[in-house]
């Protein structure tokens, strides 16, 4: 064989083979995520279907719901948090991916408005449960060298069963039996039963170990409400991170209601996206080791974002070929804020929580960042799609390439003012007082 052939061949095996974690300890946290989101993924595809034809529901009814949803995920955040460290991480992973999974087996006997949105309140509450303890879990257990690079191993892999998950549930909807989707909840329960049980079996980190034996110290020191550069850096996070409404709402919308472009190119738009997602993050997260190596790339994502607005936004004027194109090349740029923003949002995470409170520093995160990204798809859809000053129907597009802007203007005071105060407050946050009960 030569070495054209050579290098041919190996390319399959080195290209996914990047998709494979190194350590075992890393591949079992992949596999957990990719079993998770492929339950997640086949129920998420039909569910607006499985809403509305089995449930009963209304598209508006089925708004509210969400929006109950996401007011409730906003309130138990920081409990959530707190309660981890408390319990210890693994143990709440576990108990709130079970108790996740076992409430998709009620979705089949659920009907009307009042039913659906207590069924969401106790799915938020438990899916805010399983997140805490599994992100707690994936920093106390991975050594710190490892934390960046296994977390972007992780969103590879989060893809990867997202994008299974939505095969399967497209193959479901293509029976178009009502029995097929009726049901079709209890197979994301299964696996998800199936992954909490399997959580069980990971290795105890070392929060776990002290919460069974009872020997968990409550942590001196202030805790992260008292961190205003952890907060503000939640925030600006939060900003960047509306990249997704541009991803998923802004522009697949400006595609169908301002351009040209056939519809089918959201399929491509969101391919796209998927492949570059699996395969990408572990690439773009190289060589980002400490709080001095994220700031840039904070600054990268702001260039892809404001890139993305300012190709997206000429697409009212052109037609044909270049229109596609330019949607396309858009929809690629605001994926690559996405690569960059999330090895950044990773370093913070691994580099930033305090080791002794990690699920309160994870609920206090979640906490600001969706006051930094609740209110995006109203406001960017409102500025794209019906602000046009003086008859200039591209002009939302230039003030929100200006939110991106702010956010990095504000992560880099805001991260190395949440550094100092996690050097300052190491030291008596370390040291142990009152003895905890375990729960």
């Amino acid at each position: 064989m030569d070495a054209m052939s050579t290098a041919v061949s190996g390319w399959p095996r080195r290209t996914f083979g990047r998709l494979i974690p190194p350590t075992p300890l890393s591949r079992r946290l992949a596999s957990r995520a990719v079993l998770f989101t492929l339950g997640q993924g086949a129920f998420n595809t039909g569910s607006a279907v499985f809403f509305t034809q089995v449930v009963g529901l209304s598209p508006a009814e089925v708004g509210l719901g969400l929006t109950i949803g996401g007011i409730t995920s906003f309130v138990v955040a920081y409990p959530m948090g707190r309660l981890a460290d408390r319990i210890g991480p693994k143990r709440m992973w576990a108990l709130g991916g079970l108790c996740g999974g076992l409430l998709f087996g009620a979705w089949p006997f659920i009907h009307g408005l009042l039913a659906y949105c207590l069924l969401v309140i106790g799915f938020q509450v438990m899916e805010n449960a399983a997140d805490a303890g599994r992100n707690a879990y994936q920093l106390d257990i991975m050594p710190q060298e490892e934390r960046v690079q296994t977390q972007a191993y992780l969103y590879s892999a989060i893809n990867v069963g997202y994008t299974l998950g939505a095969i399967l549930g497209g193959i479901t909807l293509a029976f178009n039996s009502e029995t097929a989707i009726r049901y079709m909840p209890w197979f994301t329960m299964a696996i998800l039963v199936y992954n909490a049980w399997s959580i069980w079996g990971m290795p105890d980190a070392e929060h776990d170990t002290h919460a069974v034996r009872g020997t968990r110290v409550r942590p001196a020191g202030p805790g992260p409400l008292a961190n205003r550069g952890w907060m503000a850096l939640s925030f600006f996070d939060g900003m960047m991170w509306t990249n997704q409404v541009l991803l998923n709402i802004v522009i697949p919308l400006w595609l169908v209601h301002s351009t040209d472009s056939p519809h089918w190119l959201l399929a491509w738009l969101f391919g796209t996206n998927t492949v570059l997602c699996i395969f990408l993050p572990t690439f773009t997260s190289r060589g980002v080791h400490s709080v001095s190596d994220a700031i840039p790339r904070v600054w990268i994502a702001t260039a892809f974002f404001v890139l993305s607005c300012l190709i997206t936004m000429v697409t009212h004027t052109t037609t044909g070929f270049l229109t596609i194109f330019l949607v396309w090349l858009g929809h690629v740029t605001v994926t690559g804020c996405e690569l960059a923003i999330s090895s950044a949002s990773f370093a913070f995470s691994a580099l930033l929580m305090d080791p002794a409170r990690r699920g309160e520093y994870g609920g206090v995160q979640e906490l600001f960042r969706a006051l930094g990204s609740r209110w995006a798809p109203a406001v960017f859809t409102l500025l794209a799609m019906q602000w046009h000053p003086n008859g200039l129907p591209s002009a939302g597009w230039l003030v929100i390439a200006a939110f991106p802007v702010i956010a990095a203007l504000g992560i880099g005071p805001a991260a190395r003012s949440a550094e100092r105060f996690l050097e300052q407050n190491a030291a008596a946050s370390a040291e142990p007082v009152t003895a905890v009960a375990p729960a």
